[in-house]
């Protein structure tokens, strides 16, 4: 009989996950136990995915706000600290800030506007429009900005970034002044010392900021890129990908996870005698269309994966197929002819029309925005998702 169900995408229930568990074990049962309870069975390809929450927590890749605060004062010293960039979360950096407030005399944050890198609005667009304000040219004061726009709380969360982070900064009993600028040599004319806190673009900054005479450049990946006093850390990514864990820690980016997923899908195999693919999967890569945020505030959404899902989509177009090479077919006869072109088709189809219009990214890109739309960020209790049919085509 012919299949009539695609890809299907569903979050596996697991145990609350402690440091020190033994997380391979735990997904590995928690997949087998689901398979059972559904009555199906894994299959060559399948995707088995853990989110990089319960792989952090596992390490127990914490860090405190004491730590974050000896590692800033030891890179800056008693210097004013330019804050550029920061994203407007109480979750991913609202603790981070209070560590990097104790750990400064002053703090001269720098916020991009309209927006910021993930598109939480500062000010609508329209009001700078109205306002005659340039955001690539024009710096602000926080004075210009009141006068200008008044006070603008975030749609979702009714909170005043502005005035939130700076009273985090004041009651870690440090100075703050705020300015409004897009190019990060703004920040130059208020202190030569500057900690960049984007996160996609800030090899860029970096390399703008020294270029224009900065003395001290280090961004959020340098901080706790190792160990303060015995707290978590995370070699590549310091405390980019971190997340509020109490009032006065946050968890850190998980590291070495290729381990992990290789271990799982050798446990899967061992047992099934299926080759599944598995990743570990920070932020999905989607735009909110209505309260205009990009999820991805991860550094990546693919933070390992096994070799299976390197690569790109290779796929051809069915309505490109069907409105133009077998535009003359329907029925049956359009089937078959579309059913041997996908089974004809090159190995690398790039640069080929009948390729249009097929999603451009990288397959751990989609795949985990798949599973973090699955997952969710709540209290759904899946943090592993199970993907079957990905790799499967219209022939299948």
């Amino acid at each position: 009989m012919e299949r009539k169900i695609g890809t299907v995408s569903m979050g596996v229930r697991c145990p609350i996950i402690r440091e020190g568990d033994n997380l391979a074990d735990i997904v590995v049962t928690s997949v087998l136990e689901a398979a059972e309870y559904g009555g199906f069975s894994l299959k060559n390809r399948d995707v088995i995915a853990v989110t990089e929450s319960i792989v952090a927590r596992s390490q127990g890749n914490y860090a405190s706000v004491e730590a974050i605060a000896k590692d800033v004062k030891a890179k800056f010293g008693d210097d004013a600290v330019g804050v550029i960039f920061p994203i407007l979360s109480r979750n991913r950096f609202a603790i981070c800030l209070r560590g990097i407030a104790m750990g400064a005399k002053k703090i001269v944050l720098m916020v991009s506007y309209p927006s910021d890198e993930v598109g939480n609005e500062i000010v609508s667009i329209d009001k700078l429009d109205e306002a005659g304000v340039d955001p690539y040219k024009e710096v602000l004061t926080l004075e210009r900005y009141r006068e200008l726009f008044g006070e603008n709380r975030h749609p979702f969360t009714n909170v005043d970034y502005i005035e939130y982070y700076s009273g985090i900064i004041k009651e870690a009993g440090a100075e703050v002044e705020v300015i409004f600028a897009n190019d990060p040599r703004a920040i130059l004319d208020y202190t030569k010392s500057v900690l960049t806190c984007d996160v996609h673009t800030r090899f860029r900054t970096k390399r703008l900021l020294k270029a224009a005479g900065a003395e001290k450049v280090y961004g959020l990946d340098d901080i706790l890129k190792e160990s303060v006093d015995g707290s978590g850390c995370n070699e590549k990514y310091g405390l980019l990908g971190s997340n509020k864990s109490t009032e006065d820690s946050v968890k850190l980016f998980p590291q070495d996870c290729q381990g992990l997923v290789d271990d799982i899908q050798k446990q899967i195999l061992d047992k099934t005698g299926s080759l599944v693919e598995v990743m570990v999967y920070g932020d999905g890569a989607f735009k909110d269309p209505v309260g205009k945020i990009w999820e991805l505030a991860d550094p990546c959404v693919g933070v390992a994966y096994t070799a299976g899902l390197d690569g790109t989509p290779n796929e051809v177009k069915l309505k490109y197929l069907a409105d133009n090479d077998f535009k003359d077919l329907s029925g049956e006869a359009l089937k078959e002819a579309i059913s041997n072109r996908i089974k004809e088709k090159e190995d690398n189809l790039v640069g080929n029309m009948a390729s249009q219009g097929t999603t451009p990214r990288r397959l751990t890109d989609l795949i985990g925005s798949l599973c973090d739309l699955t997952s969710g960020s709540g209290d759904k209790g899946t943090p592993v998702i199970l993907i079957k049919g990905y790799f499967d085509n219209f022939t299948d």
